[in-house]
């Protein structure tokens, strides 16, 4: 299965955390990286006093279920120095790494929800999706990634860099 991952950073060393992050999802296993976008400083949403993020998006081909890959995901995150608080969205962080589409599937699991239920909203993961995958179509609304970003009513800042993942 072809999956589309969202990684970011705004905490530390940021680009160091999201290539350690895919040097971990291959050391361990999860399949092997297809494609990786440029990286893009993006603005926070949600909690605007803090640190810019950096993201990007890869596909990453594995044969694992959606939870065992989001679970290996969060052992990363976690390894990475990530600190989840329960109830707290949108905090600083070292790595943040998500299960944004699977192929053309539509999953609600334990832990894991495929499209991520928030895909369509975010400037900073559809700009550097369409970068990799522009004609990927988003199973709810059956629209093309490229659509959606334009169709996006989001004035959140989203800088594409001359650098790659």
């Amino acid at each position: 299965m072809k999956y589309y991952l969202g990684l970011g950073s705004n905490l530390g060393n940021r680009q160091f955390y999201l290539r350690q992050a895919l040097k971990m999802m291959e050391q361990r296993g999860l399949g092997k990286i297809m494609a990786k976008s440029s990286l893009y400083l993006t603005e926070p949403v949600g909690k605007e006093d803090q640190n810019w993020f950096l993201n990007a998006v890869v596909v990453l081909e594995s044969e694992l279920a959606p939870e065992e890959l989001m679970q290996a995901l969060l052992e990363i995150e976690e390894n990475l120095g990530r600190k989840r608080k329960k109830g707290e969205k949108n905090l600083p962080r070292t790595i943040d790494l998500d299960i944004l589409l699977a192929d053309d599937i539509i999953f609600e699991g334990e832990g894991v929800v495929i499209p991520h239920p928030r895909v369509g909203e975010r400037r900073f993961v559809l700009e550097p999706l369409c970068e990799i995958a522009q004609h990927l179509i988003e199973p709810h609304s059956r629209k093309k990634v490229s659509e959606l970003l334009k169709d996006l009513k989001n004035d959140k800042k989203v800088i594409r860099l001359d650098e790659k993942l």
